[in-house]
């Protein structure tokens, strides 16, 4: 999509403005400075101990192994210096921060990043690129917001001509951007200008073979949002982007908006263009919502301010939601779908329906149940080109490489409170889980789908006065598949209990599961753990645990018996 020279030209007249309306925007000094302790020392050490056996098999990690670990903080005026020292029967590392450090200072309306750090200005433009420099957030006042940056996003890398090397070449990249935005939330405007550049002086050999390429990059956007009659709120954001694979290519002649930008960019023969669009319109009533977005990216847009990017997509949703009974009943459901190939140049094309929807009820505060039904629909349609060499006419093969996936998902969850008893609190749950995934090839349905289900229900009780918590649970899992039907299913009882006056915190719990393979039983699994923390003075902590597990296989591949055993100690102190 070539970008329209009137509105890059737009875009470029509201950026100036608001840019030379920020104009004598600094900060320098930190306003903690003489009113909190220059120096602050924490940190803390642990060590813990792992005993482990089994019977039946060979040990699957050492009997023995222990961790030791070490961490020590020294902040001077809000600069933090983290020191981090572990060792093990297995490595000994140590880390310090002085390689890549960040400094964040605020005062009052503004804050300084420098150092290695990160900025987000938007999705299409700088988006969580770290870069070693400085940047600043600035709100002099409650309806303006400046966020700038500068610094180096890649570093350079010299290219390693051995045989089988993985390392891969790089030019130093260098950044700079700056977003504008005034207003609030009912009524606001933001632009933002981001360029990077590779500097080819930065290595010092450039190789013949393209596989690298100096590059360069500027991006413009520009986002407003206006509430109308306090219920209609609208949002929309526009990108573009221009990329320019090789900066050592010809300049071009052609003539487009980009020429107008004066030294921000520069177009070449190996320059490209492209926009991204996104839009949202909301009506909020008293008790309900109605919504529609719309999204479009252009295929290859990219920007060098983001790691990985989505592109060559358009999304269309709606959604909607509402409350009835006084809030007693929850409605809320969307729909949308999302196509690719919007040039039409690809082998094969791409579409989704999703829908999603979900009823909470609350009649009571002891009683509450929720519905939710989604279903996730691909339709992939792939042009072969022997297709259309082969076929004897324009009516062969038509449908014959369309395939459909269809995943739908239904969940059913309650909870029930009975009785009102201060001393005793318990508590009746119920989940259920559906999810159902099947193929259709020329509108056939294949034999390979899959079903499964989880149905968890529970029981726990409370004792406030005993400190005492009691729990049981019975879980049932069942995967439906077209040539194997598999089923675990068993209980769980669990305990908890807290001494002298909650410093000692202690579980015990017991499962059993059972596996069946068509209605054949596969095995079993018994499982007990044991484990307590004991805190003192909130610096010392002290931690146990036991685990036994217990495996009975009657497979032919792996019969018999298998019993594994572990123990952990630890202590810790902070400071």
């Amino acid at each position: 999509m070539r970008t329209n020279l009137s509105y890059l030209r737009l875009m470029l007249a509201v950026f100036a403005l608001l840019a030379g309306a920020t104009q004598g925007v600094y900060a320098q000094n930190l306003e903690s400075i003489g009113k909190e302790d220059p120096i602050k020392i924490s940190g803390g050490f642990s060590f813990n101990q792992i005993l482990y056996g089994a019977q039946g098999i060979n040990n699957r990690r050492d009997p023995y192994a222990y961790f030791a670990s070490a961490n020590l903080n020294i902040s001077l005026f809000g600069w933090n210096v983290p020191l981090s020292f572990m060792l093990s029967n297995q490595n000994v590392t140590f880390q310090q921060p002085f390689n890549q450090f960040a400094l964040h200072p605020t005062y009052k309306w503004a804050t300084l990043h420098a150092g290695v750090t990160s900025m987000s200005f938007s999705p299409y433009t700088l988006s969580g690129h770290l870069f070693r420099g400085v940047g600043a957030d600035l709100t002099p006042s409650p309806k303006w917001r400046i966020s700038m940056m500068y610094g180096r996003l890649l570093k350079a890398v010299e290219p390693d001509t051995a045989a089988g090397s993985n390392v891969r070449p790089a030019f130093d990249r260098f950044g700079y951007g700056l977003k504008v935005g005034y207003g609030d939330p009912k009524a606001f405007i933001e632009t933002i200008v981001f360029r990077a550049q590779d500097d080819t002086t930065s290595i010092r050999a450039i190789p013949k073979d393209q596989s690298l390429l100096p590059e360069e990059n500027l991006v413009l956007s520009l986002a407003a949002g206006k509430t109308i009659f306090e219920k209609i709120l609208l949002r929309a954001e526009w990108a573009t982007s221009a990329i320019t694979r090789d900066t050592r290519a010809p300049r071009s002649d052609l003539e487009n908006g980009w020429a107008y930008v004066g030294g921000l960019f520069r177009p070449r023969q190996s320059s490209s263009y492209y926009d991204a669009v996104k839009a949202n319109l909301t009506y909020q009533g008293a008790s309900y919502s109605f919504g529609v977005g719309y999204e479009r990216v252009d295929p290859q847009y990219r920007t060098l301010g983001a790691y990985f990017f989505n592109n060559d997509l358009e999304n269309v949703t709606v959604n909607g939601a509402t409350t009835l009974f006084n809030g007693k009943v929850n409605l809320s459901g969307n729909l949308g779908t999302q196509r690719d190939d919007l040039d039409n140049t690809k082998i094969s094309n791409m579409r989704r329906l999703v829908a999603a929807t979900s009823v909470a009820i609350v009649p009571s505060p002891r009683f509450n149940l929720s519905v939710a039904y989604s279903s996730f629909q691909t339709f992939t349609n792939i042009r072969s080109q022997f297709v259309d060499i082969n076929q004897l006419t324009p009516y062969e093969n038509l449908d014959t490489l369309n395939f459909t996936q269809i995943a739908r998902n239904g969940t059913l969850s309650a909870m029930y409170m009975p009785g009102r008893n201060k001393d005793r609190r318990q508590t009746v749950s119920m989940n259920l889980m559906v999810q159902d995934a099947a193929d259709r090839q020329a509108g056939v349905l294949q034999n390979s789908g899959l079903r499964f289900y989880n149905l968890n229900t529970a029981y726990n009780l409370l004792i406030t006065p005993r400190q005492l918590t009691v729990s049981a649970s019975f879980n049932v899992a069942l995967s439906d598949g077209a040539a194997l039907q598999t089923r675990t299913f068993g209980p769980t009882l669990a305990m908890g209990k807290q001494f002298f006056d909650k410093k000692l915190r202690t579980q015990l719990s017991v499962s059993h599961n059972q596996t069946q393979t068509e209605q054949k039983n596969m095995g079993r699994i018994l499982n007990g753990r044991l484990s307590g923390a004991w805190s003192w003075k909130k610096k010392h902590n002290i931690n146990f645990g036991v685990v036994m597990m217990n495996r009975t296989n009657r497979t032919e591949q792996q019969p018999g018996m298998i019993t594994e055993y572990t123990g952990t100690l630890g202590y810790a102190y902070a400071f």
